[in-house]
């Protein structure tokens, strides 16, 4: 059973945006930065209590600005989708999860060594130059559901 519904759209919307936010950093890169937008239309919570669908993960805005950077400023995000991230996206869709973005809602790349909480968030690991970040104890039990 899929983590969260999806539609053919969905699978090519995330998989152009986990290649235009991650695509440096490998397949592996990529299925984090998918997680977490999974993880987003999973969470009932915190900034993510409005969003249920992967559309509405991927065109979030927040403080006048989309939560992904690549939807303003993207180039890779505006190309058609290629068929190895559709697989990996399909496989985050579908049931992939894995530390350190296992649960985290957030990601960013600080240019500098990760701090150990973000915005409050307690700092969950790092791969490559991404930092991910889950919810503080207590705050956010749905991410931790499918």
């Amino acid at each position: 059973m899929a983590r969260v519904k999806y539609r053919d759209a969905d699978v090519d919307l995330m998989a152009r945006m986990m290649r235009a936010e991650a695509e440096g950093e490998g397949k592996q890169g990529m299925l984090y930065v998918g997680n977490v937008i999974v993880n987003r239309a999973v969470a009932d919570c915190l900034d993510f209590g409005d969003v249920r669908s992967i559309e509405d993960v991927i065109f979030q805005v927040q403080g006048n600005n989309y939560s992904f950077e690549a939807v303003q400023k993207g180039n890779l995000f505006y190309q058609r989708a290629r068929s190895t991230e559709k697989r990996l996206a399909k496989q985050n869709l579908d049931h992939w999860r894995e530390h350190p973005a296992k649960f985290a809602l957030w990601y960013f790349n600080p240019y500098a060594p990760c701090p150990p909480t973000w915005y409050g968030q307690p700092f969950t690991g790092q791969f490559k130059n991404h930092c991910f970040y889950e919810p503080a104890a207590g705050t956010c039990a749905s991410v931790y559901n499918g």
